[in-house]
């Protein structure tokens, strides 16, 4: 059983920085892709950066330019770095890794901006 946990959500002012982490039970290079995915109240969950197993990365349009996902082999772990956060940002971010078509999801964590 594959365990995701988030980690560096929390309340910060518009213009701000915040980094989340997801911390993997198993070797991250395992998994074919991990990503960072977010829900905002009513709204459907969307992808927000991933990094593929050959270190290829993806970003939705609207986070380009500020958000940069990375990781550390060493600890299992992927980041997300966010900067310029703005208030739209707001969400419940959730850490994904997909292994051999199977998809498993972290428990998630909040990220508040305000304005």
């Amino acid at each position: 059983q594959v365990q995701l946990v988030e980690s560096g959500g929390g309340l910060v002012q518009a213009g701000g920085s915040l980094r989340l982490s997801c911390s993997a039970s198993r070797s991250i290079f395992s998994f074919s892709a991990v990503g960072w995915y977010r829900q905002a109240p009513g709204l459907q969950r969307d992808m927000v950066a991933r990094i593929f197993s050959g270190g290829i990365t993806n970003y939705a349009d609207s986070v380009k330019g500020r958000f940069t996902i990375s990781r550390d082999g060493a600890k299992n772990t992927v980041y997300l770095q966010m900067n310029s956060l703005k208030p739209e940002d707001t969400a419940v971010y959730y850490c994904n890794a997909i292994q051999l078509a199977q998809n498993y999801w972290g428990q998630g964590t909040q990220v508040t901006v305000s304005s």
